[in-house]
């Protein structure tokens, strides 16, 4: 390759650095599209799936089929039923619709709430210089080695002297609490891949803070959080620590983990309630990755890349 300047043809050539990266990269392409690598990834599926598949055709198998025989069994004698679905959502046996609801409400505010705090407070950290920047931000991160155990007590104490206690908010605030660590420290990473001229051309056309955040940075963000969104979203989702500890005693607010956990202690036998109660948990979330999985890819390698 070459690049004319004037009547001189200057010769463009990668620097040692640039071709020891496009090497590793053409030798980890080659290895992961190797036949072995796809059997590989093909015994791993198989494995991870099988038991899933097996608990998706017991939650429609007749529970007489369930407590006869396995669930391969279907494969020659075919019966299904929608009878489980029905029993677990309805009041009289598993009585999971109220929960299913519950979940949800909790779960969105808990995502969005964690992402509008995180957001602002990566982008003072990234691009506002004060005093003690470092430290503090060093701070924010070590707050993720704190167990949430030792934390459950004395929020509890603190949302009953509030008078929170036995309302939505006890879960939203934990759930944020425990989720701003890691979700600063994740856009923070993906603010500081921005090229820094991008935001003092934006300074330099008289944008102030809040118009380079909006307008300037939150297009750019999409990645970034769309892979903490779906972190967060599974960690509420499937929690039964917290909501058993803030939402157990109001059956008013329990959640579908909740639920279950009763189910699975107060009828252990009944397998086809709790394996359609299972995949009615597991609806949501599949949905929400699905639809997420490209942002999802592309934040996971937000602070890895530079270009």
């Amino acid at each position: 390759m070459s690049a004319s300047t004037g009547d001189a043809v200057l010769p463009v050539t990668s620097t040692p650095a640039i071709a020891q990266v496009e090497k590793a990269s053409k030798n980890a392409k080659q290895k992961l599209t190797s036949p072995w690598a796809s059997l590989v990834a093909v015994v791993l599926a198989v494995v991870w799936t099988t038991p899933t598949f097996g608990l998706l055709v017991t939650s429609f198998r007749p529970t007489a089929d369930i407590g006869d025989n396995g669930w391969w069994n279907i494969f020659t004698h075919p019966t299904f039923t929608l009878d489980n679905y029905r029993d677990a959502l309805s009041s009289n046996s598993g009585g999971l619709g109220t929960n299913f609801i519950n979940s949800i409400i909790i779960t969105v505010p808990a995502v969005l709430i964690p992402i509008a705090l995180a957001s602002l407070a990566a982008y003072a950290f990234a691009w506002i210089e004060f005093k003690g920047r470092n430290l503090l931000f060093v701070s924010v991160f070590a707050l993720q080695i704190v167990p949430i155990q030792v934390t459950l007590i004395p929020l509890l104490s603190l949302y009953v002297k509030l008078h929170l206690n036995g309302t939505f908010w006890t879960i939203w605030l934990s759930h944020t609490m425990f989720g701003l660590p890691l979700a600063i420290f994740l856009l923070h990473n993906f603010m500081k891949e921005i090229p820094r001229e991008l935001i003092e051309a934006a300074r330099m056309d008289g944008a102030g803070h809040i118009q380079i955040f909006f307008r300037v940075l939150m297009p750019l963000l999409k990645p970034a959080l769309a892979a903490f969104g779906i972190f967060q979203f599974l960690w509420v989702w499937n929690d039964l620590l917290v909501a058993l500890t803030f939402a157990g005693g109001t059956p008013d607010l329990a959640p579908l983990t909740v639920s279950l956990a009763n189910l699975s202690g107060t009828q252990g036998t009944a397998w086809q309630l709790l394996s359609a109660g299972a995949f009615i948990s597991i609806a949501i979330p599949v949905v929400v990755f699905v639809s997420l999985q490209r942002f999802f890819v592309r934040g996971l390698l937000a602070g890895g890349l530079k270009g």
